[in-house]
Protein backbone atom coordinates (compact mmCIF):
# COMPACT_ATOMS: atom_id res chain seq x y z
CA UNK A 1 0.00 0.00 0.00
CA UNK A 2 1.21 3.51 -0.84
CA UNK A 3 2.23 5.43 2.33
CA UNK A 4 -0.44 8.09 1.73
CA UNK A 5 -3.14 5.48 1.12
CA UNK A 6 -2.10 3.92 4.41
CA UNK A 7 -2.40 7.32 6.14
CA UNK A 8 -5.91 7.97 4.80
CA UNK A 9 -7.13 4.72 6.37
CA UNK A 10 -7.25 6.77 9.59
CA UNK A 11 -10.50 8.42 8.48
CA UNK A 12 -12.28 5.09 8.98
CA UNK A 13 -11.91 5.64 12.74
CA UNK A 14 -13.61 9.04 12.79
CA UNK A 15 -16.95 7.57 13.82
CA UNK A 16 -18.85 8.99 10.84
CA UNK A 17 -21.47 7.14 8.82
CA UNK A 18 -19.88 8.56 5.68
CA UNK A 19 -16.38 9.98 5.35
CA UNK A 20 -14.10 10.77 2.40
CA UNK A 21 -10.72 12.44 2.02
CA UNK A 22 -8.07 13.17 -0.58
CA UNK A 23 -4.51 14.48 -0.75
CA UNK A 24 -3.77 16.86 -3.62
CA UNK A 25 -0.62 18.13 -5.30
CA UNK A 26 -0.32 20.55 -8.23
CA UNK A 27 -0.29 17.59 -10.62
CA UNK A 28 -3.54 16.14 -9.30
CA UNK A 29 -4.89 13.71 -6.69
CA UNK A 30 -2.15 11.62 -5.09
CA UNK A 31 -4.33 9.68 -2.64
CA UNK A 32 -8.03 9.35 -1.90
CA UNK A 33 -10.41 7.29 0.20
CA UNK A 34 -14.14 7.10 0.71
CA UNK A 35 -17.40 7.03 -1.20
CA UNK A 36 -16.99 9.11 -4.39
CA UNK A 37 -20.74 9.50 -4.93
CA UNK A 38 -22.00 10.54 -1.49
CA UNK A 39 -23.21 14.16 -1.30
CA UNK A 40 -22.04 15.79 1.90
CA UNK A 41 -23.11 18.98 3.62
CA UNK A 42 -20.03 21.18 3.40
CA UNK A 43 -21.15 23.63 6.10
CA UNK A 44 -18.70 26.54 6.44
CA UNK A 45 -16.27 25.15 3.87
CA UNK A 46 -18.88 26.83 1.63
CA UNK A 47 -17.30 30.15 2.60
CA UNK A 48 -14.27 29.35 0.44
CA UNK A 49 -16.44 29.15 -2.68
CA UNK A 50 -18.45 32.22 -1.67
CA UNK A 51 -15.23 34.16 -1.12
CA UNK A 52 -13.97 33.11 -4.56
CA UNK A 53 -17.19 34.38 -6.12
CA UNK A 54 -16.62 37.76 -4.46
CA UNK A 55 -13.00 37.91 -5.65
CA UNK A 56 -14.07 37.02 -9.19
CA UNK A 57 -16.71 39.76 -9.10
CA UNK A 58 -14.12 42.24 -7.83
CA UNK A 59 -11.73 41.46 -10.65
CA UNK A 60 -14.53 41.76 -13.20
CA UNK A 61 -15.39 45.19 -11.81
CA UNK A 62 -18.92 44.45 -10.66
CA UNK A 63 -17.99 45.30 -7.09
CA UNK A 64 -15.07 46.75 -5.15
CA UNK A 65 -13.42 45.22 -2.10
CA UNK A 66 -13.49 48.67 -0.48
CA UNK A 67 -17.06 49.66 -1.22
CA UNK A 68 -19.52 49.97 1.65
CA UNK A 69 -21.23 46.70 2.59
CA UNK A 70 -22.70 45.38 5.81
CA UNK A 71 -23.13 47.60 8.88
CA UNK A 72 -22.19 51.32 8.83
CA UNK A 73 -18.48 51.81 8.27
CA UNK A 74 -17.97 48.28 6.96
CA UNK A 75 -16.79 47.28 3.48
CA UNK A 76 -16.71 44.12 1.39
CA UNK A 77 -13.15 43.61 2.64
CA UNK A 78 -14.34 43.78 6.27
CA UNK A 79 -17.06 41.19 5.59
CA UNK A 80 -14.63 38.79 3.92
CA UNK A 81 -12.19 39.11 6.81
CA UNK A 82 -14.80 38.73 9.59
CA UNK A 83 -13.99 42.26 10.72
CA UNK A 84 -17.31 44.01 10.04
CA UNK A 85 -18.55 43.84 13.62
CA UNK A 86 -21.45 41.54 12.78
CA UNK A 87 -21.98 38.67 15.26
CA UNK A 88 -21.75 34.93 14.68
CA UNK A 89 -25.50 35.04 14.06
CA UNK A 90 -27.80 38.05 14.04
CA UNK A 91 -28.29 41.27 12.14
CA UNK A 92 -27.03 43.89 14.60
CA UNK A 93 -23.29 44.66 14.87
CA UNK A 94 -21.64 44.11 18.23
CA UNK A 95 -18.40 45.93 17.45
CA UNK A 96 -17.17 48.73 15.24
CA UNK A 97 -15.70 47.58 11.90
CA UNK A 98 -12.01 46.77 11.99
CA UNK A 99 -11.83 46.53 15.77
CA UNK A 100 -12.34 42.81 16.49
CA UNK A 101 -12.31 39.57 14.50
CA UNK A 102 -15.83 38.22 14.97
CA UNK A 103 -16.54 35.11 12.92
CA UNK A 104 -19.84 35.93 11.22
CA UNK A 105 -22.21 33.83 9.15
CA UNK A 106 -24.46 36.84 8.39
CA UNK A 107 -21.43 38.65 6.98
CA UNK A 108 -21.01 35.98 4.31
CA UNK A 109 -24.73 35.86 3.67
CA UNK A 110 -24.53 39.61 2.99
CA UNK A 111 -21.68 39.00 0.54
CA UNK A 112 -23.77 36.41 -1.28
CA UNK A 113 -26.66 38.84 -1.54
CA UNK A 114 -24.34 41.52 -2.94
CA UNK A 115 -22.82 39.21 -5.57
CA UNK A 116 -26.28 38.07 -6.59
CA UNK A 117 -27.60 41.62 -6.85
CA UNK A 118 -24.67 42.76 -8.99
CA UNK A 119 -25.05 39.77 -11.29
CA UNK A 120 -28.79 40.29 -11.69
CA UNK A 121 -29.53 36.77 -10.49
CA UNK A 122 -29.95 34.81 -7.29
CA UNK A 123 -26.66 34.02 -5.55
CA UNK A 124 -26.83 30.31 -6.30
CA UNK A 125 -27.02 31.13 -10.02
CA UNK A 126 -24.12 33.59 -9.74
CA UNK A 127 -22.03 31.13 -7.74
CA UNK A 128 -22.63 28.39 -10.29
CA UNK A 129 -21.66 30.67 -13.17
CA UNK A 130 -18.55 32.17 -11.57
CA UNK A 131 -17.12 29.25 -9.56
CA UNK A 132 -18.88 25.89 -9.67
CA UNK A 133 -19.30 25.55 -13.44
CA UNK A 134 -15.81 26.78 -14.41
CA UNK A 135 -14.27 24.32 -11.96
CA UNK A 136 -16.41 21.41 -13.17
CA UNK A 137 -18.24 21.09 -9.84
CA UNK A 138 -21.35 19.83 -11.60
CA UNK A 139 -22.86 17.82 -8.74
CA UNK A 140 -22.48 20.47 -6.02
CA UNK A 141 -25.27 22.95 -5.35
CA UNK A 142 -26.19 25.64 -2.86
CA UNK A 143 -29.23 24.48 -0.92
CA UNK A 144 -29.00 26.95 1.94
CA UNK A 145 -27.20 30.16 2.91
CA UNK A 146 -24.07 31.52 1.17
CA UNK A 147 -22.22 31.08 4.46
CA UNK A 148 -22.81 27.34 4.79
CA UNK A 149 -25.15 25.91 2.17
CA UNK A 150 -23.14 23.89 -0.35
CA UNK A 151 -23.79 20.16 -0.65
CA UNK A 152 -21.64 17.98 -2.89
CA UNK A 153 -19.33 14.98 -3.27
CA UNK A 154 -15.61 14.51 -2.72
CA UNK A 155 -14.70 15.02 -6.38
CA UNK A 156 -16.11 18.54 -6.32
CA UNK A 157 -14.28 19.49 -3.15
CA UNK A 158 -11.15 18.11 -4.83
CA UNK A 159 -11.82 20.48 -7.74
CA UNK A 160 -12.03 23.42 -5.33
CA UNK A 161 -8.84 22.30 -3.60
CA UNK A 162 -7.00 22.06 -6.90
CA UNK A 163 -8.12 25.58 -7.77
CA UNK A 164 -6.75 26.89 -4.48
CA UNK A 165 -3.43 25.14 -5.10
CA UNK A 166 -3.07 26.80 -8.52
CA UNK A 167 -5.65 29.58 -8.95
CA UNK A 168 -7.17 30.15 -12.37
CA UNK A 169 -10.33 32.11 -11.58
CA UNK A 170 -8.54 35.16 -10.17
CA UNK A 171 -5.15 36.72 -10.76
CA UNK A 172 -2.05 35.84 -8.78
CA UNK A 173 -2.05 39.31 -7.21
CA UNK A 174 -5.67 39.05 -6.09
CA UNK A 175 -5.10 35.60 -4.63
CA UNK A 176 -1.99 36.80 -2.79
CA UNK A 177 -4.03 39.58 -1.19
CA UNK A 178 -6.79 37.10 -0.28
CA UNK A 179 -4.33 34.79 1.50
CA UNK A 180 -2.52 37.57 3.37
CA UNK A 181 -3.68 38.87 6.75
CA UNK A 182 -6.41 41.49 6.39
CA UNK A 183 -6.67 43.99 9.26
CA UNK A 184 -3.67 42.62 11.19
CA UNK A 185 -3.63 42.34 14.95
CA UNK A 186 -7.33 41.70 15.59
CA UNK A 187 -8.23 39.51 18.56
CA UNK A 188 -11.00 36.98 18.11
CA UNK A 189 -12.44 33.54 18.76
CA UNK A 190 -12.21 30.71 16.24
CA UNK A 191 -15.49 28.86 16.95
CA UNK A 192 -14.92 25.49 18.54
CA UNK A 193 -11.16 26.03 18.81
CA UNK A 194 -10.41 28.99 21.07
CA UNK A 195 -9.45 32.64 21.48
CA UNK A 196 -6.44 33.92 19.58
CA UNK A 197 -4.49 37.14 19.80
CA UNK A 198 -4.25 37.74 16.93
CA UNK A 199 -6.86 35.71 15.05
CA UNK A 200 -5.38 36.10 11.57
CA UNK A 201 -7.65 35.88 8.55
CA UNK A 202 -7.40 36.72 4.88
CA UNK A 203 -10.26 37.53 2.54
CA UNK A 204 -12.40 34.48 3.19
CA UNK A 205 -9.46 32.22 4.03
CA UNK A 206 -8.45 31.38 7.58
CA UNK A 207 -4.67 31.63 7.96
CA UNK A 208 -2.85 29.17 10.18
CA UNK A 209 0.09 31.42 11.09
CA UNK A 210 1.18 30.50 14.63
CA UNK A 211 -2.16 29.42 16.07
CA UNK A 212 -2.03 26.68 18.70
CA UNK A 213 -4.07 24.62 19.14
CA UNK A 214 -5.33 24.46 15.59
CA UNK A 215 -7.38 22.16 13.38
CA UNK A 216 -4.46 21.73 10.95
CA UNK A 217 -1.24 19.95 11.95
CA UNK A 218 1.92 21.02 13.72
CA UNK A 219 3.77 20.18 10.49
CA UNK A 220 1.66 22.62 8.48
CA UNK A 221 3.56 25.76 7.57
CA UNK A 222 2.35 29.13 8.91
CA UNK A 223 1.37 29.96 5.32
CA UNK A 224 -1.34 27.27 5.35
CA UNK A 225 -4.83 28.57 4.59
CA UNK A 226 -8.28 27.06 4.33
CA UNK A 227 -11.47 26.50 6.32
CA UNK A 228 -13.33 23.90 8.31
CA UNK A 229 -17.05 23.33 8.70
CA UNK A 230 -19.37 22.30 11.48
CA UNK A 231 -20.44 19.23 9.50
CA UNK A 232 -17.03 17.65 10.09
CA UNK A 233 -15.49 18.98 6.88
CA UNK A 234 -12.29 20.82 6.00
CA UNK A 235 -9.95 21.95 3.26
CA UNK A 236 -6.42 23.22 3.79
CA UNK A 237 -3.71 24.23 1.34
CA UNK A 238 -0.07 24.40 2.41
CA UNK A 239 1.72 26.45 -0.27
CA UNK A 240 5.14 25.64 1.19
CA UNK A 241 4.60 21.87 0.96
CA UNK A 242 2.55 22.35 -2.25
CA UNK A 243 -0.10 20.03 -0.89
CA UNK A 244 -3.77 20.23 -0.05
CA UNK A 245 -5.90 17.97 2.13
CA UNK A 246 -9.67 17.81 1.82
CA UNK A 247 -12.07 15.86 4.02
CA UNK A 248 -15.83 15.43 4.19
CA UNK A 249 -17.83 13.63 6.83
CA UNK A 250 -21.29 13.57 8.34
CA UNK A 251 -20.09 13.67 11.94
CA UNK A 252 -20.61 17.09 13.49
CA UNK A 253 -17.49 19.01 14.45
CA UNK A 254 -16.44 18.54 18.08
CA UNK A 255 -13.46 17.68 20.29
CA UNK A 256 -12.92 14.50 18.25
CA UNK A 257 -12.00 16.64 15.23
CA UNK A 258 -9.35 18.64 17.09
CA UNK A 259 -7.67 15.33 17.91
CA UNK A 260 -8.18 13.55 14.58
CA UNK A 261 -7.62 16.31 12.02
CA UNK A 262 -4.19 17.58 13.17
CA UNK A 263 -2.98 13.98 13.51
CA UNK A 264 -4.12 13.19 9.97
CA UNK A 265 -2.59 16.40 8.63
CA UNK A 266 0.76 15.67 10.26
CA UNK A 267 0.73 12.10 8.98
CA UNK A 268 -0.06 13.27 5.43
CA UNK A 269 2.74 15.83 5.48
CA UNK A 270 5.12 13.31 7.00
CA UNK A 271 4.38 10.76 4.29
CA UNK A 272 4.30 13.16 1.36
CA UNK A 273 7.12 15.60 2.11
CA UNK A 274 10.49 13.90 2.01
Amino acid sequence: MDPLDDVLVRIDDWGADHVSAAVLAPGGVIARRGDPAHRYRWASVTKLATALSVLVAAERGSLSLDEAAGPPGSTVRHLLAHASGLPFEGAEPISAPGRTRIYSNPGFDALGALVGARSGAAFDVALTASVLEPLGMATTSLVDRPSQGLHGPLDDLIALGMELLRPTLVSRDMFRVATTVAFPGLVGVLPGVGRFDPLDWGLGFELRDGKAPHWTGARNSPATFGHFGGAGTFLWVDPVAELALVALSDREFGPWALAAWPALSDAVLGAAVR
